[in-house]
């Protein structure tokens, strides 16, 4: 008997890769106990939040006996938590925004879906570049979209802008970029960025209609050797930024995130409009009445970056004294090492018989390397070391 729809089942099978890691996982923890199995599978923050996090809920735990003090609010979110996110983000989008720029939204991951819901036709590509964050496919099929991507440049996961120039048709409606990376850590460079401006440019005009650059940011903030995350706003009009406070403030489970509108776009209001439709009738409703009036209120804290600055430099001495190669992430928490022997299935299933859990390249486009998640205390990655190199020399 058929219990689930012939789509949903097809979607299962496409998603298991970290379904089965984390399987495995809890499997081999009961037989060798958690301390000697180091899963680098998932990338859930396991920093606590910030001070002010637990100051803010004490504080809105007091407020509590208003009236709707957890009420609904209009689907955009409440106006002066929009207010506060634009003017704490305009700067580094180096544009000046107001609150009618900001839909506030369930997660990075909801606000894409409301893109994609506002946007697409069936049938219409989202092109972005591989490796890629493995929902970005079902977030397309979400809304009758197709993910087309595009493999990055193999030496530093730079984006192909020529490539991906050619991948466009009269089909796409969106380009979509990631950074940093999520499985890379590749930040893309205000070159590639202007290149890839001028591309969707030309290409907008002999479709008489915009092509969208979307970024999806929830690793702006974690960034290694003076990297900087470079804006999309000056750069690109019909363009739109994607966060969350996951990551930032380890929230990732209250679900709180936001949109950010290009102000010179054309039509902007009207797709403004469509946003928080989309927001509503998707069952969203509105993001949390407790993360957007926390977020107000902790909106310029953060984790402490230096623990994941500590923990890129551990995960590299432990690649490079079992002699794997990789291009050192730029920022995020997440390494994506070429898989020995060149097939990273095989190579994972190598790894897990030494207790060692990481995600094959083929679960995010990108055959032939594997990644692992820094979510991991230090001394994970320490003891991780002997089973990456014997991993390696089989």
């Amino acid at each position: 008997m058929n219990v689930l729809s012939s789509r949903m089942s097809e979607y299962l099978d496409q998603s298991s890769w970290i379904r089965r890691m984390f399987e495995a996982g809890t499997e081999l923890k009961k037989i060798h106990g958690p301390d000697r199995v180091y899963d680098f599978s998932l990338g859930n923050p396991d920093l606590p939040p910030p001070e002010s996090v637990g100051k803010g809920l004490e504080q809105l735990a007091r407020e509590t006996q208003s009236p709707y003090a957890l009420g609904y609010m209009p689907n955009a979110g409440y106006p002066h938590v929009r207010q506060t996110i634009a003017e704490w983000a305009g700067p580094s989008q180096e544009a000046s925004l107001g609150a009618e720029d900001v839909l506030l939204t369930c997660g990075a991951a909801g606000g894409l879906n409301c893109i994609f819901k506002a946007l697409l036709e069936p049938g219409e590509e989202v092109v972005c570049p591989a490796p890629y964050f493995v929902e970005y496919f079902f977030y397309a099929q979400n809304h009758g979209g197709v993910l087309r991507p595009v493999p990055a440049a193999k030496d530093d996961f730079g984006l192909d802008v020529p490539a991906m120039a050619e991948a466009i048709s009269e089909k796409t409606r969106i380009v979509l970029i990631n950074s940093p990376n999520n499985p890379t850590g590749r930040i893309y460079d205000t070159r590639e960025l202007q290149e890839l401006a001028e591309v969707l440019r030309t290409a907008s005009r002999k479709q008489n209609r915009p092509i969208y650059l979307v970024s999806d940011e929830p690793y702006r903030f974690l960034t290694y050797d003076g990297a900087t995350v470079s804006p999309i706003f000056p750069l690109y009009g019909p363009s739109i930024v994607a966060n969350s406070f996951s990551k930032s403030l380890s929230l990732a489970g209250e679900r709180i995130g936001y949109l950010l509108l290009n102000p010179e776009m054309p039509d902007k209001s009207t797709l403004m409009d469509g946003l928080v439709l989309a927001n509503r009738i998707l069952g969203f409703v509105n993001a949390p009445a407790i993360g957007q009036r926390l977020v107000e209120q902790t909106i310029a804290s953060e984790v402490d970056v230096g623990i994941f600055e500590h923990r890129r430099k551990l995960m590299c001495e432990v690649l490079d004294q079992a002699g794997y190669s990789y291009v050192p992430p730029q920022g995020g928490f997440y390494f994506f090492p070429a898989a020995p022997g060149g097939d990273d299935v095989a190579f994972v299933q190598a790894l897990q018989e030494e207790r060692i859990l990481a995600v094959p390249g083929s679960g995010f486009g990108f055959p032939g390397h594997f990644r692992l998640s820094c979510c991991v205390p230090e001394e994970v990655i320490r003891n991780s070391g002997p089973g990456f190199a014997r991993a390696a020399g089989k």
